[in-house]
């Protein structure tokens, strides 16, 4: 494709999905890895919420939450999700649509252990979605957990990953006149390869 060049060269989306992400974090003011999540529940209403993106692999993104969420429990039923990555300064974006696995192995033990104290015990201590009828119900727990569990505690088994191992990604650049730069990568499973296709704005 001779128009698919600068910013949006490169025949690896996962290559071309990274770098756009090192630019944002340097332009971003806040979270440039915040991406908007989209799933469905068990009566198919759609749902979706902010997360943070924690890693583009070679061939997924991963996130991390609880497995007690209302979107876990949404993932877990679909299989499925997308998500949009929006940077306002860029004026760029990224959608992706794909399949969903569990990331609750070493790399989750991994990322758990790197976050500060405070989140690992707040993990314990959010019954993440579940109603809390006061804020200090919460709080009483985070004191509970703290002294419970000290300064190495584990990752909870309800507490992991998720890898989104993508069908389709999309790259979006604003452009003058509202005639946008859209290019569409599809991945063909039965031969392992990706396509590429220009879109319209």
């Amino acid at each position: 494709m001779a128009d698919r060049s600068g910013i949006f060269a490169g025949d690896d989306p996962f290559k071309i999905a990274r770098s756009w992400l090192g630019e944002a974090e340097k332009v971003e003011i806040n979270d440039p890895s915040a991406m908007a999540l989209s799933t469905v529940d068990a009566d198919g209403m759609p749902n979706a919420r902010m997360v943070l993106l924690k890693e583009i692999e070679d061939d997924a993104f991963v996130f991390y939450t609880n497995y007690g969420s209302a979107k876990a429990q949404e993932l877990d039923f679909a299989g499925k999700a997308a998500f949009v990555l929006h940077w306002k300064s860029l004026r760029r974006q990224i959608r992706v649509r794909g399949h969903v696995v569990r990331e609750d192995g070493a790399k989750a033990d991994a990322y758990y252990n790197s976050r500060d104290l405070g989140s690992r015990i707040g993990a314990y201590a959010s019954k993440q979605s579940q109603v809390l009828e006061k804020k200090s119900d919460l709080v009483a727990r985070v004191a509970k957990y703290t002294v419970k569990l000290g300064v190495h505690p584990p990752r909870p088994a309800f507490w992991g990953g998720f890898r989104i191992k993508p069908v389709e990604i999309e790259f979006w650049a604003d452009g003058a006149f509202r005639l946008h730069d859209r290019f569409r990568w599809t991945f063909d499973a039965d031969v392992n390869v990706w396509s590429k296709n220009r879109l319209n704005p």
